[in-house]
């Protein structure tokens, strides 16, 4: 899944809403670019941008940030807010915006969706903002009587390939994803969904990431720090460790007193197990098998976190250790001190 990291534009600046209240604007940092920056030095490849001014105008207001985080920010731009025209996403591609999200043109003119899919192919996404289920409009100032899955079907027919999916109700809160209508919407459609509104902390990425979705967009997390950018992003894919080898080692840590207990090795899949069971998994090299550290003595590994190095081929986690985390009975594997 690929994470998303947001800006939304409104009067030059970056700012959050609450719930797509615009009464609710502040401003959560000073530049775009240098925000941008700090995403892509946290990892992330995509930035999802939203123009607040162009969704109630209909216009290119805020162009010039956009097309300076294009150019500069080493990151590829997601762009939605007023794009209602072909000449506009000529602009905006001409100008190396690399994706556009149509959302009012949706429910207004079906029509220019259509061409602009035919013109444009996978650079096209549709946005569906969903209050009490219905899509909305305008900046969300407008809430119309079709469903959010009869529109994204409809969007489905026409060729419309990558879906971004916001419950107004969840934005800016977060109190968590609609998991359900994500759902309900991946079940109605083939198209690839990316989830907005609502998300807080890893939780809710490994949750939605469990759901297989496309990808998610993080806004108000990431400013308020409930979010760890960097973790997000390989939680998100944890293949990205084993892009250089398929075993990595594991440095295993005792939460409580720091002090390290043993190093074993993981693949992809001991690594999900133990994202799934909350216990280290590992593989064993010598017996080419899975090992569950703790099944046959009992001493168990509960994990508290997981960290991947500055170089994504390392893990650090930490743990509240059962018993003995030695073979021979040693509470640390490291036991032989040959110099202080």
């Amino acid at each position: 899944m690929i994470i998303f990291p947001a800006i939304d534009i409104k009067d030059g600046r970056c700012v959050r809403l609450y719930k797509g209240d615009f009464s609710t604007v502040h401003q959560v940092a000073d530049s775009p670019l240098e925000t941008a920056r700090s995403f892509r030095a946290a990892g992330a490849e995509w930035i999802h941008m939203v123009d607040l001014d162009g969704a109630k105008t209909g216009t290119r207001t805020n162009a010039p940030i956009f097309l300076e985080v294009a150019e500069k920010s080493g990151l590829k731009v997601e762009l939605g807010g007023g794009i209602r025209t072909m000449e506009t996403l000529e602009y905006y591609f001409s100008h190396g915006i690399s994706r556009c999200i149509l959302g009012s043109a949706a429910l207004k003119n079906p029509a220019f969706v259509k061409e602009a899919v035919s013109l444009c192919g996978d650079r096209i996404a549709v946005g569906i903002d969903a209050v009490n289920g219905m899509a909305a409009a305008e900046g969300w100032l407008e809430v119309s009587e079709v469903s959010y899955l009869e529109l994204a079907k409809r969007m489905e027919d026409i060729g419309v390939q990558t879906l971004v999916f916001t419950d107004i109700s969840k934005d800016g809160t977060l109190e968590g994803p609609n998991y359900s209508q994500l759902r309900a919407l991946q079940n109605a459609v083939s198209c690839r969904v990316i989830a907005s509104g609502g998300i807080r902390d890893l939780s809710h990425i490994r949750a939605l990431t469990g759901q297989g979705l496309y990808g998610a967009i993080c806004g108000k997390s990431l400013y308020t720090g409930t979010l760890p950018l960097a973790g997000a992003i390989v939680l998100a894919d944890a293949s990205r460790l084993f892009q250089k080898s398929e075993l990595i080692p594991a440095i295993i840590q005792e939460e409580a007193t720091g002090e390290v207990l043993m190093l074993a090795y993981m693949n992809e899949e001991s690594l999900q197990r133990s994202l799934e069971t909350g216990t280290t998994w590992f593989w064993s090299r010598s017996r080419r098998e899975y090992w569950n550290k703790g099944a046959t003595s009992g001493h168990y590994q509960h994990i508290c976190s997981i960290a991947a190095d500055c170089d994504d081929d390392t893990l650090l986690i930490k743990v509240r250790q059962d018993g003995a985390a030695c073979h021979t009975g040693a509470h640390s594997c490291f036991f032989k001190t040959m110099l202080f």
